[in-house]
Order: structure tokens, then sequence, then C-alpha cells
């Protein structure tokens, strides 16, 4: 009979064991044609302090599992201190947890999260979930024969078996849909549209660049953003240094024809409407590396005028404008612009199951849900 090899926890600490903890995920998904891998210096950049805001407001430790001198998993422990006294919690979240098929694998990097948590006077375990919710965060449960994009986590199947063998329970669901655009704006939306401005007060400005959308707005664009997500799950107020950090990561890479912002009488901004080309295909290309020849897959797949495939990112409108129809405005402005580019399908990012207003919204047109993701909770 085969003599397993003990299993070694190993804290991560130097750049080198940083970079090996990133490109594990990518070695494990290696001939899996759905995963999509994240951009590595982004990944780089999100444990870096100097980098990520996000660091300032929460504790952390990465570790990854090794058998025979050879990883066979990752995993992130982390303490968001701002967002437990948001919500009244003393929870550790874990995160970027990946393992190969093997049960003592997953238990060793939980238990090594929950003890960490336990020492620092956490009592309970919460994931997947990042440092904040812009990070990924949710178990794939269902949608495993779509392509993930950016925005979204993918696991493999065996994943669920791993983590609800360890106790951890449903604590929320998102769900993803695939949304088939109409040909020309819908007459009844063209009509609530103008209803809505007309009654609001509220206008749509369209703005050329991130220049001109600084120069006018600073980062109030993140403040209707922080604003209206207040009560969603797991959310953490951003810090002004936070709202800095995500304007100047995504700004500069936007195509604004698919930036959509709602003012009111007084140049307000009160929702805003975000989406971008679905670059998931080109992250697949170069691996997430932009060197030697990534970033041209992934410049192309910004700049293109023509795509069958989109991502719609976010919206948000701030709470005193909220149930106003203001969601209208977003499809009146994007529908003819999404024909222009000829995008036959639009995919959303995670929407919490009991958001019916978005879903709803989503709903009206052709569309299917396709995807299913979860976070647990177990008391440690």
């Amino acid at each position: 009979m085969l003599h397993k090899m003990a299993l070694e926890i190993r804290k991560i600490g130097t750049k080198r064991e940083l970079e090996k903890f990133i490109q594990f995920a990518n070695d494990l998904y290696r001939d899996c044609p759905y995963y999509c891998p994240p951009i590595f210096f982004d990944e780089m950049n999100c444990f870096d302090p100097e980098m990520n805001p996000a660091l300032e407001v929460c504790d952390y430790q990465l570790w990854m599992a090794y058998r025979d001198n050879k990883p066979v998993g990752r995993i992130a422990g982390i303490i968001n201190r701002k967002a437990n006294e948001k919500w009244g919690f003393k929870h550790v979240r874990f995160g970027w947890m990946d393992f190969i098929d093997d049960i003592e694998v997953s238990k060793a990097l939980l238990d090594t999260v929950a003890a960490w948590g336990k020492e620092r006077g956490m009592d309970g375990l919460n994931g997947p979930v990042g440092f904040t919710d812009f990070d990924h965060e949710g178990l794939l449960l269902e949608g495993y024969e779509y392509p993930a994009v950016m925005a979204s986590l993918y696991n493999y199947p065996y994943y669920v078996r791993h983590i609800e063998a360890y106790g951890l329970v449903k604590e929320a669901d998102w769900v993803e849909l695939q949304v088939y655009p109409p040909q020309g704006c819908p007459e009844r939306l063209d009509r609530i549209a103008n209803i809505v401005k007309e009654r609001s007060h509220v206008r749509v400005d369209k703005v050329k660049n991130s220049r001109e959308l600084v120069r006018k707005y600073g980062i109030e664009y993140m403040d209707v953003i922080d604003e209206a997500y207040q009560k969603l799950y797991n959310f953490q107020p951003m810090t002004v240094a936070q709202k800095n950090y995500y304007k100047n990561m995504y700004f500069p890479i936007l195509n604004f024809d698919f930036v959509t912002i709602v003012v009111n009488e007084k140049d307000e901004i009160v929702g805003v409407g975000l989406g971008m080309p679905d670059i998931s295909d080109a992250l697949r290309k170069c691996d997430g590396k932009l060197f030697p020849f990534g970033w041209y897959h992934l410049l192309k797949a910004l700049k293109a005028k023509q795509m069958k495939s989109f991502s719609f990112l976010l919206i948000a409108v701030r709470p005193d404008y909220q149930n106003m129809g203001i969601n209208a405005l977003f499809l009146q402005d994007q529908i003819p612009i999404i024909n222009r580019y000829g995008i036959r399908k639009l995919e959303t990012t995670n929407m919490l199951e009991d958001n019916k207003k978005i879903i709803d919204f989503f709903s009206q047109f052709d569309h299917k849900i396709h995807k299913r993701h979860r976070a647990y909770i177990k008391t440690i």
C-alpha cells in the first residue's frame, strides 16, 4: 500500500512565495476551459499594503498546503475590522481557496484559518469572500459548463462537497444572468425613461474619458456606489483611499461608451451604470500575464468596436433616488450602444438572490439564470 506523505501548511511571507500562491490556481485549472485567470500583477498588488488600501482595515495571512514538497492547496485568512464593526460580527473570512480533490487538504486549510481567527477573538468562519465586496466572492454551485468572466469566481464541482463536509452552511446566494438584448430600445422602456427624466428632474451625462469624469465629478462616482451598496451582504464602507484606488484601477481601462451617469438638476450624480467588454478569452490566452504579449490580447478586447459578449458590472442608485425608475435611464442609454457594437449577449455579475428589483430589471428581456454562487458560515 502506498504511504501518503505528511501534509505541511506553510505561511506565505516573501514575494516569491506570493507568486507561487497566485500561480497555484492557474496551474490547478490548466486544463479547464471555463476558468478565467486573474491579471497576475493585479493579484500581486491586491496583497501589497502599499498598493491596496483595503489592507488598512484588514488583517490577513496567506498559506499554502504542500505534500511531498508539491503545492496541493492555498487559502487566505482575512479579518475585515471595518465590516465586522458595521455588521456587529466577529467573522474571520476565507478566500482565494483552491485545492486538489483531497479532503485532508481542504480541512487542513480551513482549520488553519479558523484557528488563526479564534486566536484573534473571532467566532465565525465566513467565505469564500475577499477583503471587500469588490473581490471575488461565493463558491460556484451551478453553471460549471459556462466560461467564467473576469469579475466572477470559478471552481471545480468537488469544492462544494469539501466545503459542506467541513460543516459550513449557506449564508447568502448570488445568481448571474445571461441577457439577450433587444434590437432598439423597447417603446415601453423608452416611455418610462422619459417620464422619469421629467418627473425626477434627472438626465444622462455622457463623459468621454477618465480625465473628464474626474475633472467633473472627482470621486463622487465612487461615493454613489458606496451609498447604494451599504445594505448589501458583507459590504464595508469604503475609505477615501479605497475610492481613489478603485478609481485609479478601473477608470483608465473603461470604454466610456458603456459608462452611464445620471445627474439631477444640481449636477449631482444620483445613479451610475457600468459595463465593459468581456475580456475573459483574452485572459485565458495569456494566462493572466501582461508580458510579453498578453497586453496585446487585452488591449484588443478592450478597444474592440464589434463584440459578441459583454459584462454588465454594476448599477448603483443613490438611496434617496431609489424606487424612482432611474434604472430605465441606464438601458435607454445603453441599448443603442449595445446594438451598435453588435453585442448579442450580456452577462451580469453576481446579484444577491433576494435582490428582486435588479433581477426583475434584467428579467424583462430574454434571459436565463445560468450561474449560482454561495457564501458559507460556521461557528468556530
